[in-house]
């Protein structure tokens, strides 16, 4: 066991709820210099791609399946992630994708109800993944935060279709689970980070506010469950080269240094 071990108090709260928040997580000097780096990381920008909601508006997201350098990479490998992330999944981890999550005030637009093995089920044999929110700056539900249902990862997979540009769970579903679930709102502090199950419901309203709502997810799977579609240019295993804290700083350093210095 390792000083990022979750504890088995955690670990069943998770396997209930099918999520688990951490406040203070990361300190908040180190989130407001990944929100420096990444305002200011035009390669960020460029790889970015719009998302419309249902009613038209805009949110953004910058995804990548590889590693390159960066400190969005440095904390997907960040042993404090990663070796939580396999005691919740109960299982060697490898790297899916990462992203970050841009929604700017007033033009953010909402996420539709989802799981995120809704959008991964064709390639993932097995609903063995997970994610790892960091709130880069402050999650409220003026800006946006996420919602959940509460257990409803026990519900399975459920059918996904199109909602504008988004990829939405079958609303019969949703309202039915809707009356029965809790929806717990995921308000974050910059440093928090939220761990969350592929088929936990989630989704997220408008910006409405004059703050920005930035968050970086880190998307894993388990090592048994590598894409089935031999194809398909990502999702295959590959060992996961896990960092210390003091990697994970010197990597954010040299990404400062190469957009800001």
């Amino acid at each position: 066991m390792t000083d990022y071990a979750l504890s088995a108090a955690q670990v069943a709260q998770y396997e209930e709820d099918g999520f688990l928040i951490l406040p203070d997580f990361f300190p908040r000097r180190d989130m407001d210099q990944m929100l420096a780096i990444a305002r200011a990381d035009q390669a960020l920008q460029d790889n970015a791609n719009d998302r419309l909601d249902s009613t038209g508006k805009v949110s953004r997201l910058s995804l990548r399946h590889d590693l390159p350098a960066s400190v969005y990479s440095a904390y997907a490998r960040h042993r404090a992630i990663v070796e939580p992330m396999e005691q919740l999944i109960g299982d060697e981890v490898f790297h899916y994708h990462h992203k970050m999550m841009l929604k700017e005030p007033r033009v953010g637009g909402a996420w539709e109800w989802h799981q995120d093995y809704g959008y991964w089920y064709a390639n993932f044999l097995r609903a063995d993944m997970a994610s790892c929110m960091i709130a880069v700056d402050r999650a409220s539900r003026e800006n946006g935060c996420l919602q959940v249902l509460k257990g409803s990862h026990k519900l399975g997979r459920i059918e996904h279709g199109k909602s504008g540009d988004q990829t939405g769970a079958d609303m019969e579903r949703v309202r039915h689970a809707e009356r029965q679930l809790e929806r717990v709102y995921c308000e974050m502090d910059p440093g928090t980070v939220l761990f969350f199950h592929s088929n936990l419901l989630h989704r997220s309203d408008p910006n409405e506010s004059d703050y920005s709502r930035w968050a970086l997810i880190c998307c894993y799977s388990a090592a048994s469950n590598p894409t089935f579609q031999a194809e398909a240019k990502s999702g295959h295993y590959e060992a996961l080269e896990r960092w210390n804290a003091e990697q994970v700083g010197v990597a954010a350093r040299e990404h400062w240094n190469e957009v800001c210095g």
